[in-house]
């Protein structure tokens, strides 16, 4: 999506770094132990984005957000035990001083999906570490996910369900996709 949306509004992409992430393997074999080092290195890799991203003459894309690494996926794994008290309130401190120092997007384009739709998604991305994810994990983040954008107040929302369309896949959805964004730019 963010290379179609690249070529239609000659944007400059910038991609979430899972792959140079060195906590990626591990925190799928021990969410427990390596929660806080996984999550700290998305904060920190964002925060170096979003400091490129304003000293940039040109107009860009983020693939994920800042707010929803700490809103939906650091919240998660607090939530579900895998970050300790005083992990997550470091992580916190830390997210909450650089949100602070940060613009938030122009628009926010926010892609709803459904677990088993997601489910697919993942399976078709063939990332090994991302096979053996239980359903329940996702389920939360679904919900949290669901929570954190139904209160989003810091840009304006577009909001596309991708529960039955193939965005990546068939023109027709990218293209009314395309006209969704369109109105609101």
């Amino acid at each position: 999506m963010v290379d179609f949306l690249c070529n239609q509004f000659g944007l400059k992409p910038f991609f979430e770094q899972n792959d140079a992430n060195p906590y990626f393997p591990l925190f799928y074999n021990d969410m427990k132990h390596w929660a806080f080092h996984f999550e700290m290195f998305f904060l920190i890799q964002k925060f170096k984005m979003h400091r490129e991203i304003a000293a940039s003459p040109e107009s860009v894309i983020l693939d994920r957000t800042i707010f929803e690494d700490a809103e939906v996926f650091t919240e998660n794994l607090y939530r579900q035990g895998s970050m300790s008290k005083e992990d997550y309130q470091t992580y916190r401190t830390l997210y909450e001083t650089i949100a602070e120092t940060i613009a938030p997007p122009k628009i926010l384009i926010y892609l709803e999906c459904p677990v088993r739709a997601l489910k697919k998604r993942i399976a078709k991305r063939g990332r090994v570490e991302e096979k053996s994810i239980p359903d329940e994990y996702l389920k939360r983040l679904h919900q949290l996910y669901t929570k954190w954008i139904d209160h989003y107040d810091k840009s304006p929302v577009i909001r596309f369900s991708t529960e039955k369309i193939d965005y990546l896949e068939d023109f027709i959805h990218r293209q009314d996709l395309l006209q969704v964004i369109q109105k609101h730019l």
